[in-house]
């Protein structure tokens, strides 16, 4: 089977200045999720794996070409991908086309690991995979239980002060409906639904389950230390957490 694993990583960041290969407990943070993905090749040798690193950044460019010694592709993001309100879906498309030429390779699944999620395992991102294969849908990406649920304890501003997200008359949390957070972790698409050129919730999707590590968008520097220290403990105490971070002297040159 071949797969087509994305990397997306743009130039420049709103919140946390560089986060893409900030520091993170001692390494670059987009080193984690390139860790993930070898590891997981390592595991799984049924499968192909392509990686490709999409990016603007000149930076990020030389931080895999000098420091990584793994076959890893450089796709070079246009100017008009590059955009705040750029769909992400958009890059992982080019990425495909890009990919597709260059290795005149046809890919059975793309899957996309988010640089910004560094607390995955091999099992999360082998549980997409699989359910991937065994799926007929567009698209599947991973979730955690929510914290909060619009229908019960979450509120929006309105003419008359603050009311529920969604009005409802439920008064306790086991009512409301069942909801989950989005992670922005991992997705898993068939090539010909990003294809079709149509957005995230377009298609039929189905989710994956993965631990509740707290969903942080690490917009603000206060997300990201606190994310090293959900992390350090998890790297301490779970081993599956701890051969991520631990794999990642494997693929560094001069190391």
């Amino acid at each position: 089977m071949n797969i087509l694993f994305t990397i997306c990583g743009r130039a420049g960041s709103k919140g946390v200045r560089n986060k893409n290969f900030k520091d993170f407990l001692g390494y670059p943070l987009v080193y984690y999720t390139v860790s993930a993905i070898d590891l997981y090749l390592k595991k799984t040798p049924s499968v192909k794996g392509y990686i490709a690193l999409n990016t603007d950044s000149e930076e990020l460019i030389s931080l895999f070409q000098e420091n990584i010694k793994l076959d890893i592709d450089i796709v070079r993001r246009h100017s008009s991908l590059g955009l705040d309100d750029t769909p992400k879906i958009d890059v992982i498309f080019s990425t495909l086309t890009a990919m597709t030429k260059r290795k005149n390779t046809d890919y059975e699944m793309v899957v996309d690991l988010d640089i910004t999620s560094p607390l995955r395992t091999v099992k999360d991102v082998s549980n997409l995979v699989n359910k991937k294969i065994a799926s007929d849908v567009d698209v599947i990406y991973s979730i955690t239980d929510s914290r909060r649920n619009p229908y019960f304890n979450m509120v929006k501003k309105s003419d008359h002060g603050y009311e529920r997200v969604i009005a409802s008359s439920f008064n306790t949390r086991q009512e409301a409906p069942e909801v989950f957070d989005m992670n922005a972790s991992l997705y898993a698409y068939s090539p010909q639904f990003l294809e079709n050129g149509k957005g995230l919730f377009e298609g039929e999707s189905d989710i994956i389950k993965m631990k509740d590590t707290a969903v942080w968008d690490l917009d603000h520097i206060g997300d990201f230390e606190l994310m090293q220290v959900i992390a350090e403990y998890l790297f301490g105490k779970g081993q599956q957490f701890k051969e991520i971070r631990e794999n990642i002297h494997s693929f560094l040159q001069n190391y």
